[in-house]
């Protein structure tokens, strides 16, 4: 997926290396920060792809508006992915900040001459694009295939992982989305998102701190809930952190 200046002062930033990169993390790592405020557009869907784009701090939605003018969350983004690395000449999707973000920039071309030329940020890539394509499919099984409550489970139990592979060595979980935003992302109504998350609050699964902070009690009940069956355990030790995701 792709980010680009939808009317804002966003700066184009050059990518110039004395040195070849050997990660995807280290190719920005040298670049400018930019600066978004919670809202900003970032993708304007149909325009010309010219930039990749690392996310520093903050979180965003990716997303895309039907026809008929409903809009499809398709996957949210936080520090560390990258957005951007695709084939396609346009802009596929719309982004925007949830919350305030932070990004570092690089042209398109700069970031194809780097993987052509890098041994290391090319199986990179591949590895990163295969995660992406892998965590799609399992969004269209669970989007096909599991219920209200289910896909619920599911989203939080993910969030989850994500939290642990930064390193948190506690349960909380923080949700910077609205419940419409996810509501969006699932399939559902806000609604279903309310009432799903008071019923696993009463069944002591989960703890709701405020709108932005769930602290997931009972992880091998939700991961039941979810149809994931006993794949999860409740123990807490954190996962091995992991690398860049890509977004195309």
């Amino acid at each position: 997926m792709f980010i680009e200046s939808a009317g804002n002062s966003l700066r184009t930033i050059p990518g110039s290396f004395a040195v070849q990169p050997t990660s995807l993390q280290a190719l920005f790592s040298k670049l400018p920060a930019e600066s978004l405020s919670a809202g900003q557009t970032l993708i304007l869907e149909g325009d010309v792809a010219t930039s990749v784009f690392h996310v520093v701090t903050g979180s965003l939605r990716i997303f895309r508006i039907l026809g008929d003018g409903r809009r499809v969350i398709t996957g949210f983004l936080h520090a560390g992915d990258i957005l951007g690395m695709s084939f396609k000449s346009h802009y596929i999707y719309t982004a925007e900040a949830i919350t305030p973000v932070t990004i570092r920039r690089l042209s398109r071309k700069s970031f194809e001459n780097e993987i052509a030329v890098s041994p290391d940020l090319g199986p990179a890539v591949f590895h990163q694009m295969s995660d992406e394509m892998a965590a799609a499919q399992d969004q269209m099984v669970l989007l096909s295939t599991k219920n209200a409550e289910e896909r619920l489970c599911s989203f939080l139990l993910k969030e989850l992982q994500r939290t642990l592979n930064a390193g948190a060595l506690q349960t909380a979980v923080q949700l910077p989305m609205t419940r419409l935003d996810i509501a969006d992302y699932l399939g559902l109504t806000i609604e279903t998102v309310s009432r799903t998350l008071t019923k696993l609050s009463s069944k002591g699964v989960i703890e709701t701190a405020g709108r932005h902070s769930v602290k997931i009690l009972k992880r091998g009940k939700l991961a039941q809930m979810a149809g994931d069956g006993d794949e999860y355990e409740d123990d807490w030790r954190p996962a091995t952190p992991q690398p860049e995701r890509i977004r195309h």
